[in-house]
């Protein structure tokens, strides 16, 4: 017996979008670590930052690092037998990270989470585009689909941090472990006992590819995060580093060509829409990195407690809610989606403006509202559309092969570089305007212990000035980025009028060259009657 739905014959249907809705929600709250934490964390363990900034990264690649193997893997188990043993193993790792006191173990953990989040995800994810998107136009889905994934883990965040303040780190790990045990007692209750399809074997995966697709990431995710603490190539470890990543992904790819059945796939990267999405991903990533630095100014200068930067991120929600609204709208009238991309850019342009002219010490919290909502709605539309125009008339099969490095491109590398990229220049940006401001500091006028009462405004002002000059390189940066969405088509032919004027005027000339050429024929063959009948007579 088979059975394609999730919930047994006796579920009425209105309670199974409850519980479709239940645990979407739950599945998009799961994260190794929450960037919130990340502060509460590091002090109580006394270790580096660095290490939770990595364990963040390693959750994106274990869910890039499954996605080529979640369709076999749910052909070949039973989905209530999956699911269950998926919350269990989730509520246990949640339960080793708030117990242990080794951060290498929470990298650790958090790749795992998100290896099993992905397998949990895809048997939600299917449901729910037939359910939001019954024509099978994937536009509308993903205006519904991202903006919610994406509130939810800002409300999430806001929860956890909150739970830390009043309690403990350790208490919200143990609330998603007792979360994900009343999610597998929900999978066993409800969902059926049959098998989804005739069974896949699992001999065909082959393991050393997710291996090495694992480790070319999370050696770059070392790279990217221990670059600045170690000094970047003035480190070897950061060398080793990068040389392991770069030869595990040669070996990668080297493999892919002598499988029967690759682990993934990388021909679909050679189609236009692929690398000029993965190009505006990239470009994404720019805008999106600018967190490093709003986190500074907000934490240092401003002096926002954990909450209160928390719920400073809450505020992007209207602008994500208007993301969803316009993409529904602009997906249904079936317009092109350029226009949708470039007023993405252009608020998230528009964000970086109103920072640059906001970098002062009397800035309050009122005037967050505007740039936040800007920055919710630049990032969503840009989630929606460009996901969409990547994935755009793509074989399922391609996809599959390929979407797993197109996520972790689009949720971590592009995300990363930058990141990184933005914390050494913004220190090296900080001494400069030291240095600057030392220019104008006699000793002799200015006493020691004066210099040694004012360091912190010059400190301030360092920051300010180094915060202000990242974001004027950033919006220049940007209006580069808008020119390059104005002159692509997005699939669309440019200059349609153009093109068929030269298509016409190109099948008239063919048209007169067929007909002179069969004038030719007809006279040569006149000629050679005209001789032949002279011979004849």
């Amino acid at each position: 017996m088979y059975n394609k739905g999730l919930f047994a014959n006796w579920v009425p249907k209105p309670l199974q979008l409850i519980l479709i809705a239940i645990f979407s929600t739950f599945t998009m709250s799961l994260s190794g670590v929450n960037t919130g934490n990340i502060t509460y964390m590091y002090s109580s363990m006394g270790s580096m930052s660095e290490y939770f900034s990595m364990a963040n990264y390693a959750t994106t690649i274990g869910m890039g690092a499954v996605m080529p193997l979640v369709m076999r893997f749910k052909f070949r188990f039973k989905v209530r037998d999956k699911l269950t043993f998926a919350f269990v193993f989730i509520a246990a790792l949640s339960l080793f990270s708030a117990t242990t006191n080794q951060p290498e173990l929470i990298v650790f953990t958090a790749f795992l989470v998100g290896f099993m989040k992905m397998f949990v995800m895809i048997e939600f994810f299917l449901p729910l585009m037939m359910i939001l998107s019954p024509d099978g136009n994937r536009g509308k889905f993903y205006s519904v689909f991202y903006p919610f994934a994406i509130i939810v883990s800002q409300v999430i965040n806001y929860i956890s941090v909150d739970i830390s303040v009043r309690y403990n780190w350790e208490h919200f790990y143990i609330l998603t472990a007792i979360g994900a045990l009343l999610m597998a007692l929900l999978c066993w209750i409800f969902m059926h006992n049959q098998y989804f399809s005739v069974k896949m074997p699992l001999y065909y995966i082959d393991w050393l590819s997710v291996l090495l697709f694992a480790a070319t990431f999370l050696f770059s995710a070392y790279v990217f995060t221990f670059g600045k603490q170690q000094d970047w190539l003035n480190s070897p470890k950061i060398i080793d580093a990068s040389i392991a990543a770069f030869a595990c992904f040669v070996m990668l790819a080297f493999r892919q060509t002598r499988l029967k059945r690759p682990y993934i796939s990388f021909k679909i990267f050679k189609r236009k829409n692929v690398y000029s999405g993965l190009l505006m991903l990239l470009m994404l990533g720019m805008f999106l990195a600018t967190g490093t630095v709003q986190n500074i100014f907000a934490v240092s200068i401003l002096g926002y407690d954990l909450v209160t930067n928390a719920e400073l991120n809450l505020w992007m929600i209207p602008g994500m809610v208007a993301s969803g609204v316009m993409g529904m709208m602009w997906f249904r009238q079936n317009i092109n989606i350029k226009f949708f991309v470039l007023s993405g850019f252009a608020a998230l342009i528009a964000y970086c403006i109103i920072m640059y002219f906001s970098m002062v010490p009397e800035m309050n919290f009122e005037r967050w509202y505007l740039p936040m909502i800007l920055k919710g709605y630049g990032m969503c539309s840009l989630y929606i559309t460009v996901w969409f125009y990547m994935m755009d008339k793509l074989d399922i099969n391609d996809m599959m092969a390929a979407i797993g490095l197109a996520l972790v491109w689009r949720s971590f590398i592009a995300v990363a570089v930058f990141s990184a990229l933005f914390y050494w220049f913004q220190y090296d940006f900080q001494v400069t305007s030291l240095g600057d401001m030392a220019v104008y500091l006699d000793g002799i006028n200015l006493s020691q212990p004066a210099a040694m009462q004012n360091l912190k405004v010059f400190q301030i002002n360092a920051i300010l000035a180094a915060n202000k000059k990242l974001f004027g390189y950033i919006i220049i940066a940007g209006i580069g980025i808008m020119i390059y969405v104005l002159q692509h088509g997005f699939g669309k032919e440019r200059f349609t009028s153009y093109n068929r004027y030269v298509r016409l005027i190109k099948g008239r000339g063919l048209i007169a060259q067929r007909r002179r050429r069969e004038q030719l024929i007809l006279e040569r063959s006149a000629e050679g009657i005209k001789d032949a009948a002279g011979s004849a007579f």
